[in-house]
């Protein structure tokens, strides 16, 4: 592969890989007759916005600059949902988004008059997850994102034209399917209100076993039941598979085991392994006759900036480059240069070969996000 002649480190987008998925997602998109965005939180790589507009309906955006990104480089709809927002922003939202939505019945009522043309939706909490990991799971007790059925207030009806839920997070059509009956029965009362609800994200639909079958079912029945536009914004299932995190291993220690530094850190390059927490898969690594063994770490001065221990056929060496899996979601959009670690490169791998150096970072990087 010629990920092995990259400087590291390095982010590789491949672009037949991501073409791939954005093929499943449009296929499920005609057959359902929905709507799909890609949610920049997980993935806002403005080089790869032009493609992915040919398949997706639109963006949603988690804040203002998110938006303004999106509006900036993506052709579609702009949708917008902060849990609060800031009122010396307000004006360029009404300007430039489609719809927005608002997490609670005050915000509505506090921003509707300067709305405009906007399409108005609110978020609603249904109290039901299958999350295990709390830290992901918006509808754990006291969370702070949407509104329950206790605090919706029916005053802010003929203001709205959608509702929008997001509990998921990696999970199947079979997850969405249980969370709309419990929609259903909390707030079906609503929908002949309403134009549209927006599923959220967090469905897997480019994993190799997720039901797609199911999840067209599940839209098309919902909207012969409803005649409601449905919108889903998954953000993962976009890049799935399609990226990865090329590194170097800059030294060997010993400490009662085999420790390998490299030049990328789980807490400045990704930070979801420690957040999730998962252990990334590495290219030839942990292979049948796979005997010797290295923890893999960091180059930070973090104790546990540790990546997690693999098992390799040869001895690794001074200089050997290492190729995680699966590194396009939630990695280059939340890294940092704690320690002043450099930011890796941007890279494309073109679908007819090659790759291209979108972008590289220095020291002036690390500087501009000081004082």
């Amino acid at each position: 592969m010629d990920f092995y002649k990259i400087k590291t480190p390095a982010y590789v987008i491949d672009e037949a890989l991501l073409i791939k998925n954005l093929e499943i997602l449009r296929d499920v998109q005609t057959r359902a007759n929905c709507k799909i965005l890609l949610a920049q939180k997980a993935f806002s790589m403005q080089y790869t916005y032009p493609l992915i507009a040919k398949y997706l309906s639109g963006t949603t955006a988690s804040g203002l600059h998110e938006l303004m990104h999106s509006v900036k480089y993506f052709a579609g709809e702009h949708h917008i949902f902060s849990p609060a927002y800031i009122d010396d922003e307000f004006d360029f939202i009404t300007q430039n988004a489609t719809h927005i939505v608002f997490n609670s019945p005050a915000q509505v009522e506090k921003f509707y008059d300067r709305c405009g043309d906007l399409s108005i939706g609110l978020r609603i909490n249904p109290e039901y997850s299958e999350l295990e990991h709390e830290i992901y799971n918006p509808a754990a007790r006291y969370s702070r994102l949407g509104t329950t059925l206790a605090n919706f207030d029916e005053k802010v009806l003929d203001k709205i034209d959608g509702l929008h839920f997001h509990t998921m997070c990696e999970q199947g059509a079979g997850t969405l399917e249980n969370t709309l009956r419990v929609v259903e029965e909390k707030f079906g009362r609503y929908f002949k209100n309403f134009k549209w609800i927006n599923f959220g994200g967090g469905h897997h639909i480019t994993k190799d076993d997720y039901d797609r079958d199911l999840l067209v079912k599940i839209i098309r029945d919902f909207k012969a039941k409803y005649n409601l536009e449905i919108y889903i914004e998954p953000g993962e299932a976009v890049v799935l598979g399609a990226g990865f995190l090329v590194s170097s291993v800059l030294e060997i220690v010993k400490n009662e085991m085999n420790i390998a530094i490299l030049d990328t850190s789980v807490a400045c390059h990704m930070p979801d392994v420690l957040e999730m927490p998962y252990r990334p898969e590495i290219i030839s690594a942990d292979v049948s006759g796979a005997n010797y063994s290295y923890r893999l770490a960091g180059n930070t001065c973090l104790a546990g900036d540790v990546i997690g221990d693999y098992r390799f056929e040869k001895p690794l060496e001074i200089g050997q480059k290492l190729i995680f899996c699966d590194m396009a979601h939630y990695s280059f959009c939340k890294n940092n240069t704690f320690n002043g670690m450099k930011l890796p490169s941007l890279v494309y791998r073109k679908s007819c070969g090659g790759c291209e150096v979108v972008r590289e970072f220095d020291y002036e990087d690390f500087e501009s996000r000081l004082s």
